[in-house]
């Protein structure tokens, strides 16, 4: 079955070579790609071949990248390595692009990805001049089935000068009737609330706009998505699944939330899928996702009964994942809903409908403010992405992360983060293998003796409570919040001296 039916964008096909002509140095590019799903497969690799010849040239070739979220080493890793990159925004997990990041070579914004559309439409990123965005299909009259990420498409597509898509047949052709796409938009001071009022509710179109006139061309491709195998859960996941789980039963049994629960969003990584694991077998039934990703965990909910919809606005899913999805994609529609993230993320929108949210973080301090991006303060690990957007808004938040890192050189447990993500005022819960900390109603001081007790490891805790109590001695007339600032930075002082980084 083709998948290009539209005749005046099926005169526009070219190659990856042809359309990557058409970006200029100095351009912003906006791609498709969020968690490795929906990146254009084809057109950031010619990109990079001629960006590549140009500087053997001795010409300067670099643009700005802009995206949903991570993308894949054949989008970030491939123009990072031709130095071809000058800007990124709004989330980078590759490892190439992060070195480059972090030695100042590129600048990179790391914003909310719920404000990354939002400030594109403000003018705050400035012009955009090309989109390049992959669809599993364009059909008769123009409109553009979206594939296994939506991320800040209509955005890009909207805004930009300059449109090239790809068109992946890997992406399945029943893909037509998965998504949510909001068409609303408008500025202050002529905004209206967006009238969803439950977590599977459509509010927008099956389908992606975009004005002919500005497609200069059409890529056709068959590439699978940047598929990653996941770790088995390991027993500090399994403990950590296993608290969070509970506490949701107690949670439930003092009447603060009904029997179903509220709607879910979880994090990237193997103790979310744990979490889902660990509601997979447990009593709970019925539940509802609103989240920004659905991993291998998910469908397993969904395949058991359990979870009975999600919303989100990407897949990010291991190869087994994708290959079951695939095998069974009419089953999982009227299950799976995908929205651009300026809806799956909308702060208004998780306060709403009550959003669970469970997210990973780097280190947590004693006070609980949360560092998700920054090793030691200084380095980007990959970006604050969606949790800022969960956290700050949700009926209950959980931030999660084993006690240390490094082998058990470091702590994860700090008397000051060395970066904040996330202020004591947004975390309500934190999560370790050791335990369990809920900081809900209690005063910074308390808040430190229920960390150190429930979340520290026991290497620290003694080390951890010396120095809250010599804090307090030092500092009288501020009980607080005391701290002893020269010596809370030297305890991440310590770890760089030892060359832990």
């Amino acid at each position: 079955m083709p998948r290009i039916t539209c005749p005046v964008l099926a005169d526009r096909v070219t190659t990856a070579e042809a359309a990557a002509e058409l970006i200029r140095p100095g351009d912003s590019v906006g791609i498709s790609g969020f968690t490795g799903a929906g990146y254009p497969k084809a057109v950031p690799a010619a990109l990079a071949r001629r960006i590549e010849a140009a500087h053997a040239r001795g010409e300067e070739f670099t643009v700005g990248l802009w995206s949903g979220a991570s993308t894949a080493p054949e989008v970030d890793g491939a123009l990072a390595e031709v130095h071809g990159i000058d800007k990124r925004l709004p989330y980078n997990s590759d490892p190439t692009l992060r070195a480059l990041i972090n030695s100042g070579e590129v600048d990179y914004v790391d914003s909310h990805l719920s404000h990354s559309a939002q400030h594109m439409w403000f003018g705050f990123y400035g012009n955009l001049d090309v989109a390049v965005v992959e669809v599993a299909a364009i059909l008769p009259n123009g409109l553009l089935v979206p594939g296994s990420s939506v991320g800040n498409n209509k955005t890009w597509l909207d805004q930009a000068d300059r449109v090239i898509l790809e068109v992946n047949s890997w992406q399945p052709r029943d893909f037509e009737g998965f998504h949510d796409i909001y068409y609303g938009t408008a500025l202050p001071p002529h905004r209206f609330p967006l009238q969803l009022t439950h977590s599977f509710q459509r509010i927008g179109d099956p389908y992606l706009r975009v004005d002919p006139a500005k497609v200069l061309a059409v890529v056709e491709t068959n590439a699978p998505d940047r598929n990653s195998a996941f770790k088995e859960p390991d027993e500090a996941s399994r403990a950590m699944a296993d608290l969070l789980v509970d506490f949701l039963r107690h949670e439930v049994k003092r009447g603060r939330m009904p029997a179903d629960l509220l709607p879910l969003q979880s994090g990237v990584g193997n103790v979310a899928n744990a979490v889902m694991a660990g509601l997979r077998v447990s009593e709970f039934e019925n539940l509802t996702a609103f989240t920004e990703v659905i991993q291998d965990g998910m469908l397993d909910l969904i395949d058991s009964g359990t979870l009975r919809s999600v919303s989100a606005t990407s897949f990010g899913l291991s190869p087994t994942g994708v290959q079951r999805f695939l095998d069974n994609v009419g089953a999982y529609k009227g299950k799976i809903l995908l929205r651009s993230e300026e809806i799956s993320n909308h702060p208004e929108l998780v306060r709403r409908l009550g959003v669970i949210a469970i997210n990973g973080m780097i280190e947590a301090d004693i006070y609980g403010n949360v560092n998700s991006t920054h090793v030691m303060g200084s380095a980007i690990m990959n970006g604050i992405g969606g949790s800022g957007d969960f956290a700050r808004n949700a009926f209950l938040n959980f931030f999660v992360s084993p006690s240390t890192a490094k082998d058990g050189a470091i702590s994860a447990i700090v008397p000051m983060a060395s970066h904040v993500d996330h202020t004591e005022h947004d975390v309500h819960v934190l999560v370790t293998e050791q335990g369990l900390a809920d900081l809900r109603g209690l005063s910074p001081t308390d808040r430190a003796e229920r960390v150190i007790a429930n979340c520290a490891h026991p290497d620290y805790r003694d080390a951890l409570t010396d120095y809250v109590e010599r804090a307090k001695v030092a500092r009288p007339t501020a009980r607080h919040t005391p701290h002893l600032l020269t010596e809370a930075l030297s305890w991440h002082a310590r770890y760089l001296e030892t060359g832990h980084m």
